[in-house]
């Protein structure tokens, strides 16, 4: 069976990061893995999507609408953009952090209201103040591996193994702000 991990955010969140952690976690536990390239303005704050997928053996990273088992968003509106993606029954983790496009910026659009909600009305939903719990870490740029950390949770994936992974793949001078942030978002 195939698990489609599809994580959504603005450019500069982490995504990549936190796309890696994942990826070599499953690895770690004999999982066929795919990864997509990061799509979108990464550099420029834009829309980031990036697609896990693992299993016993996998062909394509990309995830359809209608086949995310899990998304993991790390700002409301890309939630409320990536939403069509998420499979009847699947969750959506949701940091309910809010960081306003361009065209809000230039007043050409307003932020739509209560997403969040919204969002919850139609499915499985969690939603996380993971700024709040980066910073409790030390570190607000660690609202990615929060975010992991509330996901993790709900896999069949011991927590030493995320551990282990973090360990390998954050490097040492982060290390110790991103396994307090794995843990705050683990234990939520």
């Amino acid at each position: 069976m195939t698990k489609n991990i599809m994580i959504v955010g603005v450019g500069g969140q982490g995504t990549l990061l936190a796309s890696r952690i994942l990826g070599n976690t499953v690895i770690n536990e004999g999982y066929d893995v795919k990864v997509s390239e990061v799509h979108g303005m990464s550099q420029r704050g834009g829309s980031v999507v990036t697609y896990v997928k693992y299993g016993e053996k996998v062909y394509s990273p990309i995830v359809d609408r209608g086949e995310a088992d899990v998304i993991l968003a790390f700002e409301l509106l890309e939630a409320y953009r990536a939403l069509p993606y998420l499979k009847k029954g699947g969750k959506i983790i949701i940091n309910n952090q809010q960081i306003d496009p361009m065209p809000v910026i230039t007043g050409a659009a307003q932020y739509p209201e209560n997403i969040a909600e919204k969002i919850s009305d139609m499915c499985d939903t969690t939603v996380v103040d993971a700024l709040a719990l980066a910073k409790d870490a030390g570190n607000i740029k660690a609202v990615n591996v929060v975010l992991i950390g509330v996901m993790a949770k709900s896999t069949d994936i011991p927590y030493e193994k995320w551990i282990e992974t973090i360990k390998t793949t954050v490097p040492e001078k982060f290390l110790d702000v991103n396994l307090k942030a794995f843990e705050l978002g683990y234990n939520i």
